[in-house]
């Protein structure tokens, strides 16, 4: 079968989503959902990929949103659930949002009492981000429970507090995490906030469930979601993963557009690791390439680096089995969730195109960006 991604009506660069692939992963979900009774909506903050929707919103419950902006994709192009949560809103998002949401968590107790009589008036479902410190992220730029966390209330500030009108607890504290990570912060969270339970309607898991990873113990997450639904069988349970939803199910197209000698021989891609794959310096993390291994392993060692006057703009050193040429694709792996969302107009560089490869192996570009883009979003 030839390589989907060498199809040449795909332009470079670009974002490629794989349908079918995506759908296999919406399909594991409701799996998940089907076993244990929990809901599962997209986290809109991992993937906003919104000309997919007709097809998540076939699977899952609704969409998780991180603010105003997100709130109105997710009820626009999903509809079903929308829930809301940031680390504080200001009373111009409170306004709209009760328009907009189902479920709305806050990040404090000021938060809540400053906006609650107006919640209630709406007749929004009332949450609480609470934090279990209870740590399994392994990178701590995305460590919600890491001592000093901005993000939740701990237990021991709620002990004195009226929580008559909150309906639910939002927890999230995993990064792309196994479905152990998951059983024990659900033993973290019982130990230090079941007296509370009793009295909810619905608790929000949040996201970091990795379960559309190869290896992931799907059977051992229903279990753990089951045991706990059966302690407490009034309970609504929500999940909202983000990375997993798109997990592998999509690639960035690069092109070589020059290849410099400095120590190293430089392949320069018509991409930008900071403005169009910011996690790779973040993280930082090196991103697979197809074809490609790690440096030496195989006769041809490149660094590839990025377009932009940024000096640091370079991904990492891969080899290849030949000597890349001037116009030769790159195929970047699994660059579908949280890249896309990152990426910026930085140094006016040119942003990737977004297409979708359909289950019938045709390519649609649903979007290219022009001079327009980058122009409009300055001023």
């Amino acid at each position: 079968m030839p390589n989907p991604m060498l199809n040449p009506t795909i332009p470079s660069p670009c974002y490629v989503c794989e349908e079918a692939k995506l759908e296999a992963n919406l399909q594991l979900m409701q799996q998940v959902q089907n076993e244990t009774g929990v809901e599962i909506i997209l986290a809109l903050k991992g993937f906003s990929m919104w000309s997919t929707f007709n097809l998540v919103k076939q699977y899952l419950q609704g969409s998780t949103a991180s603010a105003v902006w997100e709130a109105r994709l997710g009820k626009e192009e999903i509809g079903k659930q929308v829930h809301a949560y940031s680390p504080a809103f200001k009373p111009a998002d409170i306004d709209e949002l009760v328009n907009l949401v189902d479920h709305i968590s806050f990040n404090s107790l000021g938060q809540w009492q400053r906006y609650k009589q107006q919640i209630l008036a709406s007749k929004v479902s009332a949450g609480l981000r609470v934090n279990p410190e209870h740590q399994e992220a392994e990178t701590e730029l995305y460590d919600p429970s890491a001592p000093g966390s901005r993000l939740g209330i701990r237990a021991q500030d709620l002990h004195s507090a009226d929580l008559s009108d909150i309906e639910g607890f939002h927890i999230h504290n995993l990064c792309e995490c196994d479905s152990f990570a998951t059983e024990r912060t659900i033993k973290a969270f019982e130990d230090k906030f079941g007296k509370w339970l009793p009295q909810l309607k619905w608790i929000n898991f949040g996201g970091g469930h990795l379960m559309t990873r190869s290896g992931y113990n799907v059977k051992h997450l229903i279990d753990t979601l089951k045991a706990f639904k059966a302690r407490h069988p009034h309970l609504t349970v929500i999940l909202e993963p983000g990375s997993a939803v798109a997990w592998e199910t999509g690639s960035l197209v690069a092109e070589v557009v020059d290849i410099v000698d400095n120590q190293d021989k430089i392949a320069i891609l018509d991409i930008s690791a900071t403005a169009h794959m910011p996690d790779v310096l973040e993280m930082p993390y090196r991103p697979e390439v197809r074809g490609a291994a790690k440096a030496d392993e195989k006769p041809f060692t490149y660094r590839l680096g990025g377009n932009s006057c940024l000096a640091g703009d370079a991904i990492d050193l891969y080899s290849f089995d030949h000597e890349l040429q001037v116009g030769e694709r790159i195929i970047f792996e699994d660059m579908i969730h949280y890249t896309m969302v990152k990426t910026t107009f930085f140094n006016g560089v040119e942003h990737p195109s977004i297409g979708i490869i359909r289950k019938d192996g045709s390519f649609e570009l649903v979007r290219k960006f022009e001079y327009e883009d980058f122009k409009n979003k300055l001023s």
